[in-house]
């Protein structure tokens, strides 16, 4: 008999002699999410967008005022070019292992709705921006400008895949830089 083994039956306890280092299994399955008192999120049946806490919605979350014209918007395809080049930038950026980790665990179908409202916004193709600020958007994702340049590059393929002339994509990345600031934080 073991040391321990003799010592559990005099101190009275209560032996275990399986394996060290196995717990023992429970009848039941723990809910972790519920101990420790984590929500789960449940996605829109209309949208599939996961909820987020409420904020006002003004166009001036989109980080950048709209173009007076729509040269832009149709250098970018209008609508249905934009959100092309959209969808092909959240392809790059969510496979690409130096940025993937900022987009896991995020609600993609927001992220793309969103990017395309406020592309479009800004390129003055007919839509509204509904999401929120981008410092509030971008709260706790520890971005540094190495991950801000990934994107840009991600960024210029899709255009250039969607043949946008070189001078509308500056045109686009001359709005969306100044944003940098409020989206950075490292």
């Amino acid at each position: 008999m073991s040391m321990i083994v003799a010592l559990a039956l005099i101190a009275g306890q209560p032996v275990n002699t399986g394996p060290q280092g196995v717990l023992p299994q429970s009848e039941e399955a723990i809910d972790w999410d519920k101990e420790f008192g984590a929500e789960k999120r449940v996605a829109d049946p209309v949208t599939g967008e996961l909820p987020v806490d409420a904020y006002v919605q003004a166009d001036a979350n989109a980080g950048a005022a709209p173009l007076r014209n729509d040269h832009l918007a149709q250098a970018l395809g209008g609508q249905a070019g934009i959100r092309t080049i959209v969808a092909r930038l959240v392809e790059l950026s969510t496979a690409d292992p130096r940025i993937e980790a900022v987009f896991q665990n995020h609600d993609m179908v927001r992220l793309r709705r969103t990017l395309f409202e406020q592309i479009c916004f800004i390129a003055n193709a007919g839509c509204s921006y509904t999401g929120r600020d981008m410092k509030a958007a971008h709260k706790g994702l520890g971005i540094t400008r190495a991950d801000m340049n990934a994107l840009v590059e991600h960024l210029q393929r899709a255009m250039r895949e969607q043949d946008v002339p070189f001078a509308a994509q500056n045109r686009l990345l001359a709005k969306l830089a100044p944003m940098d600031h409020a989206i950075q934080e490292r």
